[in-house]
């Protein structure tokens, strides 16, 4: 233990802690019976330290090394990708540094506009580096898109990002501007290219269906989109959400209780009705599973604590978007009340649902 702890620049003690806790448990004893790590207990050391490297807690930690999904390749892919994208965004803040400085040395007027471009990425480019690590696709959520999208072999994904949802099997092409994103694509996956969803570069009719996941919401004119959707393919089937029904914020207690800045966020994105007459299409609920996979914005509804933790925020887009003052307000007095036992009290009755409709929607043409 005590090599260990020096090769990897931890102290015993955490080595200690972390057997204790079943994160990291020596599987061998040595003749005198001094701990021992295999080689796979070492590559499992990697990972965790590497995690909490990148500020995961330890829940969180275990959590991500113990999905039995996830093997060592995956988990140094998600972890390139975190990197990747922490350099990139300090790389483009220097460069914005740069350009303020060298304005300023010359006496010029730096405007409001300019301070804020080093914080002014695509903001999949601010996010993405963070999907990897709590999006993944939700098998339930999936089988019901994969039901929509029926028999189609030519699929269009747009607005793709690192590939969850797309179907096996089929002849799937990706649409996707951000290069972060596109960056974190496994290997073997769908080809991807550059492109927005409001001026999609293929003939009329090219698929038989597009298909678009989680997405809409960030597109600068989603009607337009959903009409390049109908154009390239003879069906469209797109996961968005609805705001149509009157007080359509308070189903979910979140925005209801501790962020009602949520509303802004939809301010000017178009009705469901408007979006389902764009492709011709039907609406249809998406529950959303207690458990989850897919770290989206109302994945934790029973699990209220992961809202706390700062990675499974950075996942989602509604926090940027509100801003920090916002999000730190509504993490605060979450936190109070979990602690309290006052989120208890008022959402009790959600303890024993399996699945709840939070504004999930599946458009079908």
């Amino acid at each position: 233990m005590g090599r260990v702890a020096e090769l990897a620049g931890v102290t015993v003690r955490t080595l200690h802690h972390y057997d204790e806790i079943g994160l990291v448990r020596p599987s061998a004893r040595t003749p005198a019976g001094y701990r021992a790590y295999s080689a796979r207990d070492v590559e499992r050391l990697r990972e965790v330290l590497a995690y909490r490297r990148l500020g995961f807690g330890l829940r969180e930690v275990a959590e991500l090394v113990g999905d039995p999904s996830t093997d060592a390749i995956a988990h140094l892919r998600r972890l390139r990708g975190l990197l990747l994208e922490r350099r990139d965004r300090a790389d483009a803040m220097v460069a914005a540094i740069d350009r303020e400085l060298g304005a300023r040395a010359k006496g010029l007027t730096v405007t409001p506009e300019k301070q804020l471009e080093m914080l002014g990425a695509r903001l999949y480019d601010a996010i993405g580096g963070a999907y990897t690590a709590t999006r993944r696709t939700e098998p339930r959520i999936a089988a019901q898109i994969l039901d929509a999208l029926g028999d189609a072999q030519r699929v269009l994904n747009v607005g793709a990002g690192t590939g969850s949802y797309e179907p096996a099997g089929r002849d799937v092409t990706a649409v996707e501007p951000s290069a972060v994103m596109r960056g974190q694509r496994p290997v073997g996956s769908a080809p991807c290219v550059a492109a927005a969803a409001e001026s999609l570069p293929f003939e009329d009719r090219s698929f038989d269906v597009a298909m678009a996941v989680s997405t809409v919401h960030h597109w600068e004119d989603p009607l337009a989109g959903l009409r390049e959707m109908r154009r390239v393919a003879r069906r469209v089937v797109v996961l968005t959400f609805d705001t149509d029904e009157p007080g359509w914020q308070d189903r979910f207690w979140l925005t209801r209780d501790y962020l009602p800045e949520f509303a802004t966020v939809l301010t000017g994105f178009p009705s469901l009705a408007g979006m389902a007459d764009a492709i011709g299409a039907r609406a249809e609920p998406v529950p959303v599973p207690w458990d989850c996979a897919d770290g989206l914005f109302e994945a934790y509804w029973r699990r209220p604590g992961a809202y706390l933790e700062d990675h499974v925020r950075r996942a989602m887009s509604v926090w940027t978007r509100v801003g920090p003052e916002a999000e730190q307000r509504a993490v605060r007095s979450l936190g109070d009340d979990l602690d309290s036992g006052r989120w208890a009290e008022r959402n009790s009755d959600l303890v024993d649902l399996d699945a709840a409709d939070l504004g999930l929607r599946l458009l079908i043409s």
